[in-house]
């Protein structure tokens, strides 16, 4: 297939990446009531629904923390490979945001077969499979189905220190606030979905592995980390807050930003995604004298970002600061 034949897989999807996720207002409505306990677990479930956080840990008797996670989504580029590229270094993200080593990941694939080519499908787990070989995780199988829209994604088990555990629930006043990646991705995303312009800092951003910002930031001694992805920075840093039982002050100013991605915003190049993340963190969010478009840009849903950190990373911006929460203060105020 020649690269005039080839079709913009961006086309085949009503949405794009981690965009596409379920609000989160109505995401933890549903997940309020799923409680249920099993009756005899072989294992001590240590990390699970109660705050939100990037992925199951339960802890075996041999002392040994397993890690449990799955994310799998819709085409956020046009190329093939690079999609299978970004799908799998953004599931294979949730184990390194528990501070964790990814060991097996199995394939989950939806594709259209009688709309697209299967040689596509092909493209899209070869990119899969060099990110997890990249990632020292092997890559054993997994699952497909026929399905109008193409999905790709990998379900992945990775193993941790229990004592060493990087949470959202553990933040304290009087520490810092690091970012490890540049926001962005999702306007740049945008623009490539309506225009076909392709954003080589995005798709370097997106392919990058969290593996070494959470080693860095389990040297610092970090106990506090989450990933920046369908949420956006103010989506995560206020499920990070609210489980802690803290608030955050952001330094606008600090917040990096990938090239291109403040064109695109005041462009108008914004998900859905974006502004829903936006509308359920306004209630909670003093964004001082922050116009609408630098809001949704804070609020801008990533696929396949950086780790917010609870603490100073080497080499990574400090953003702000964790400070104690205040009876009916906002829990997230941008200086």
């Amino acid at each position: 297939m020649t690269a005039l034949e080839t079709p913009r897989l961006t086309q085949y999807a009503h949405g794009g990446g981690c965009a596409c996720k379920i609000p989160p207002g109505e995401l933890e409505g549903v997940l309020a009531e799923l409680r249920p306990k099993p009756a005899d677990p072989p294992a001590q479930l240590l990390v699970g629904l109660d705050t939100g956080d990037d992925a199951a840990v339960v802890s075996t008797a041999e002392g040994t923390g397993l890690i449990a996670t799955t994310d799998f989504f819709t085409p956020v580029v046009d190329d093939p490979f690079d999609w299978g590229r970004i799908a799998a270094a953004n599931a294979l993200s949730d184990v390194y945001a528990m501070g964790g080593t990814p060991v097996v990941a199995v394939n989950l694939l939806g594709w259209p077969r009688e709309v697209l080519p299967f040689e596509l499908a092909a493209e899209v787990l070869r990119g899969g499979a060099q990110i997890a070989a990249e990632a020292g995780c092997h890559l054993g199988g997994g699952h497909s189905v026929d399905d109008p829209e193409p999905k790709y994604g990998l379900a992945v088990t990775g193993v941790v220190d229990p004592g060493r555990l990087l949470r959202n629930d553990s933040a304290r006043p009087g520490l810092p606030l690091s970012l490890t990646k540049p926001l962005g991705i999702g306007v740049l995303n945008a623009r490539h979905k309506r225009t076909g312009a392709r954003f080589e800092q995005a798709v370097a951003a997106m392919t990058e592995l969290n593996r070494d910002a959470a080693r860095a930031a389990l040297a610092a001694g970090a106990v506090c980390a989450t990933d920046v992805t369908g949420f956006g920075l103010l989506g995560h840093l206020f499920k990070m807050m609210r489980a802690s039982g803290t608030a955050a002050e952001v330094d606008a100013a600090a917040v990096p930003y990938l090239d291109g991605a403040r064109d695109a915003a005041r462009a108008g190049f914004v998900s859905g995604g974006t502004r829903r993340n936006l509308d359920w963190v306004a209630p909670h969010l003093d964004p001082g004298g922050l116009d609408e478009s630098e809001r949704l840009l804070l609020a801008d849903a990533q696929t396949s970002g950086g780790l917010l950190v609870v603490g100073e990373v080497p080499g990574a911006p400090v953003i702000g600061h964790v400070v104690p929460a205040g009876a009916g203060a906002p829990v997230i105020r941008v200086r």
